[in-house]
């Protein structure tokens, strides 16, 4: 029993906080995959950095044992012919109550499942800049809002230096849930949120749009460059 909970508590300072699977899975075990004759001459993409270590010749791969299955919002595809008809719908949404509302009821996107809480946005209904950063981490998800983590402290004291007060601009985010561990949002993620994203900007019509981050920008104004071609530009 000590040992266990030497284990969690190990996990718990290295910062795991989430579960990749329903149960343990021994990937090690896996019978090794090997390149087709078209491939040959060039590594596995998961080699080409970091080799897996072989089986161990006394372990053999457990045949009860299945991948697991990708996050359901992990179909573009399904996402692009569902997301006309929920544009049509949620265009006839006028407030931000009632965005949120049909948000809560949204299973498009498998995040929600991993995260505590929605984190919506908030501000003004009709702020004149309206702030975009690209996902929750931990806090706004304990919290359901955005930016109240460092660096939505650095924010604030950003704001405070252009004369403007949080409650004065309206703030929110690519993604509405957290993904697990912080890490980066899939495409697929972001699109499902996209439709939402879009109708709330519509909604609030704000003068002018501050994009945080290279993800955000790069999802809301359709560009491929990094950050920094992208910072500090103006676009109409």
């Amino acid at each position: 029993m000590n040992h266990w909970l030497e284990t969690l508590r190990w996990y718990a300072d290295m910062g795991v906080d989430e579960a990749v699977a329903d149960r343990a899975w021994n990937r090690f075990a896996e019978p090794e995959v090997r390149p087709s004759p078209a491939n040959q001459g060039r590594p596995l993409l998961a080699a080409a950095s970091r080799p897996s270590p072989p089986a161990s010749p006394s372990t053999p791969p457990s045949a009860t044992t299945s991948p697991v299955p990708p996050p359901r919002d992990a179909r573009p595809a399904q996402m692009d012919a569902l997301q006309p008809a929920l544009a049509a719908e949620l265009a006839a949404i006028e407030t931000l109550d009632g965005l949120r509302d049909r948000l809560e009821r949204f299973d498009g996107c498998a995040l929600k499942t991993t995260a505590t809480n929605t984190v919506f946005g908030e501000g003004p209904a009709h702020a004149r800049l309206m702030i975009i950063g690209e996902a929750p981490g931990e806090e706004e998800d304990r919290q359901g809002r955005p930016f109240v983590g460092p660096s939505g402290q650095l924010l604030d004291r950003m704001l405070a230096a252009i004369g403007l007060e949080r409650g004065e601009v309206y703030i929110a985010n690519t993604l509405y849930w957290r993904p697990p561990g912080n890490r980066t949002p899939t495409p697929a993620e972001v699109q499902a949120c996209l439709p939402f994203l879009r109708r709330q900007i519509a909604i609030i019509r704000p003068q002018a749009l501050l994009m945080v981050g290279g993800a955000a920008a790069k999802t809301m104004l359709e560009r491929k460059e990094g950050i920094m071609r992208l910072r500090g530009r103006w676009t109409e």
